[in-house]
């Protein structure tokens, strides 16, 4: 039997990461019931490249819990190629996580969304999209994040009938726990920020949390950077 509860329930993949923590953590301490979805560390551990390994996911967390009322796409592969290394299994294992996955959540969670007339859909994306970095290697990430903005823009306009918004947040450069580009380059990168000080992962969460709400209402199809003023849409 679906779990009767009053809370808002919340779904977010890759919750178990840097960011996704953070997210995690403050939507429960805005009141809702959140269920993590990640490959190790999370309430329910699935391999967001396995479409029916996310189906059955979504599909338990609606079972349980007999609604989700925000879906927070946080869930990355961050696997790094030149265009001279790239190859096509490399390719699909970074669109299947960063973009797939999502997908297949939403197609998911839509229809009891829809049958309330409410959702909130948030996918992490990057300004590096907007603002590659001097790093070739970074070419399959960057590309799967452009489909994902491109994604959100489509699914804003067909969902928004029935009371769904679908929004991007783009982080800047977040010092993770593990170094991703050289000192060199993310010192250039935080020099050329409006606000130079170093982006935490709560400078995310805040605007995740925000785009959650139901006062977000007239907010859709779009893409906010978070990343102290490097991008300027």
């Amino acid at each position: 039997m679906p779990e009767s509860t009053e809370s808002p329930v919340a779904l977010v993949t890759g919750g178990a990461g840097f960011i996704g923590s953070s997210i995690v953590e403050l939507l429960r301490a805005s009141g809702h019931r959140v269920v993590v979805l990640d490959l190790k560390g999370g309430d329910i551990a699935v391999d967001l490249s396995d479409e029916q390994a996310v189906r059955a996911a979504a599909r338990s967390v609606l079972a349980e819990h007999g609604r989700v009322d925000v879906l927070v796409h946080a869930g990355v592969s961050f696997h790094r190629a030149t265009l001279g290394d790239l190859s096509a299994s490399l390719l699909r294992d970074v669109m299947a996580v960063n973009v797939e996955a999502a997908l297949w959540l939403t197609q998911e969670l839509q229809p009891s969304m829809s049958e309330r007339g409410f959702g909130r859909i948030v996918f992490l994306v990057s300004d590096t999209f907007y603002n590659p970095p001097p790093v070739s290697d970074m070419l399959p990430y960057i590309m799967s994040k452009g489909a994902l903005i491109g994604a959100a823009r489509s699914l804003a306009r067909s969902l928004g009938p029935s009371g769904i918004t679908v929004n991007c947040v783009a982080p800047g450069l977040t010092p993770p726990p593990v170094k991703v580009m050289t000192e060199e380059v993310s010192e250039d990168v935080q020099s050329r920020q409006a606000l130079t000080r170093p982006l935490v992962p709560a400078d995310v969460a805040e605007v995740v949390a925000f785009l959650a709400r139901p006062e977000a209402q007239a907010l859709t199809g779009q893409t906010i950077c978070p990343d102290g003023g490097l991008v300027l849409l």
